[in-house]
């Protein structure tokens, strides 16, 4: 309301407040997740993002990411509704790095019209990795014969309790040099002639922010209020944007639904080996 008003009055006599709406891109990007580990996925994220493009006066919105990376469709997802929202919206997006901003994170980052990070971000990590355990060593000498029936024979593929076999690496790493490939495109795209011609550019290495904007990974440094102060003025206001709330203040899941006992207990138990993935994902980094 406060906003309309603004709009009906003399020029000379509206607010110079600027309001840009904040959405904060935080944690491990992973389908699933919920109200007791979240992570971040479209169906996570979807809300919070179009409530801050909703802002009509905004010239801008702002995206703190802070995100080791995960999911690559995931990461694509979150990329392309910001994207889409930009273009429909007709707004800027200035995306500002914390800690990091790596692979699946960086894939984000470059939605926005301009990276801005601290100068010891860590940015980059344009690459695509898997990893598993194998035991079938273990297997033998704890006497226990693995028993598995399928219907197709490549359905049983990387099983982690058979020894490995050469042609199923070589299937996994041509699906990883396409998904690698389609991370390439896009950071190419959005970057476009700001990248350095640099051989290590899209192997998977990683840089701090000072050297990412010699890379061309970023455009400059520094932290998002002074940024945003500069660029639209001392009385700017940033407004955090929030997940919905429930009738008694409890954010709502997808389908706004509560949980039982069992629901906490399955969750728990679910999320401890999400949570060593997620773990590993920060480790990596130094994090």
């Amino acid at each position: 309301m406060r906003r309309l008003l603004n709009r009906l009055l003399p020029k000379s006599m509206r607010s110079e407040v600027v309001t840009i709406p904040v959405v904060r891109l935080h944690g491990a990007i992973m389908s699933g997740g919920g109200q007791f580990r979240p992570t971040l996925s479209l169906a996570t994220t979807a809300g919070v993002i179009e409530k801050a493009f909703a802002f009509t006066d905004a010239p801008a919105v702002a995206i703190s990411i802070n995100s080791p990376g995960g999911s690559p469709v995931q990461s694509r997802l979150i990329y392309k509704r910001i994207r889409d929202l930009a273009a429909e919206k007709k707004k800027k997006v200035l995306v500002f790095v914390e800690d990091i901003a790596a692979s699946g994170g960086y894939m984000i980052a470059v939605a926005g019209d301009e990276i801005i990070a601290d100068p010891s971000s860590i940015v980059g990590s344009i690459g695509v990795i898997s990893a598993s355990f194998g035991f079938p060593e273990l297997m033998k000498k704890i006497g226990v014969e693995r028993r598995v029936y399928t219907a197709g024979e490549n359905k049983a593929v990387l099983d982690p309790f058979k020894p490995e076999k050469k042609e199923d690496v070589e299937r996994l790493k041509t699906l990883q040099l396409d998904v690698h490939g389609t991370f390439i495109d896009m950071v190419k795209e959005r970057r476009g002639a700001k990248l350095k011609d640099d051989p290590d550019l899209f192997t998977g290495l990683f840089w701090s922010g000072k050297r990412g904007i010699e890379l061309g990974l970023i455009d400059n440094l520094g932290d998002m209020r002074t940024v945003l102060k500069d660029r639209f003025g001392p009385k700017t206001q940033l407004r955090l944007i929030t997940p919905s709330r429930g009738l008694f203040g409890r954010r709502l899941g997808v389908f706004g639904s509560s949980f039982s006992a069992t629901d906490i207990a399955a969750a728990a138990a679910n999320g401890l080996i999400d949570a060593a993935e997620e773990r590993a994902l920060w480790s990596r980094f130094g994090l």
